[in-house]
């Protein structure tokens, strides 16, 4: 093997690692939210309306993420496609629409797919925006002040 691909391998196996990283917490709280969403509002409908709500807090996240810098590379990989990724899942998303079209629900599948697209959108744009806010005054404070 040669250095080269050596130094390529490791930096494989460090980016995975920050996948994997991200990945078992956002796991563990979609997992959790669908537990709420089952005990609490029961069935279905609280599966659906757990995973609406994983949804929108990944897209919300992900603009944050997204208005990092573009060398926050690590933060990406980590909290981007790890934690928002394992925590936003779109097979589970179509899983309970479909299971709720099956179910006759037609209006409210309707609903919460549209409520999703928007939403989600809206979320990210919203994240990026407070993201990118942070960073500016954060950069504010840290620069002196050339004019005292």
């Amino acid at each position: 093997m040669s250095p080269t691909s050596s130094r390529s391998l490791h930096g494989d196996l460090r980016d995975l690692a920050l996948v994997a990283a991200g990945a078992i917490p956002g796991a563990l709280l979609r997992w959790r939210f669908e537990g709420i969403g089952t005990a609490g509002v029961g069935g279905l409908r609280g599966l659906v309306e757990a995973d609406f709500i994983a949804n929108m807090l990944g897209c919300l996240l992900m603009g944050l993420v997204l208005a990092q810098s573009a060398r926050r590379r690590r933060l990406m990989l980590w909290a981007g496609i790890g934690f928002c990724g394992s925590l936003t899942t779109f097979s589970s998303w179509m899983l309970q629409l479909a299971r709720a079209l099956r179910a006759g629900q037609a209006w409210d599948s309707l609903l919460v797919l549209v409520a999703s697209l928007v939403g989600g959108l809206l979320l990210v744009a919203l994240g990026h925006a407070l993201g990118r806010r942070r960073a500016t005054e954060s950069t504010a404070t840290a620069a002196p002040n050339p004019h005292p």
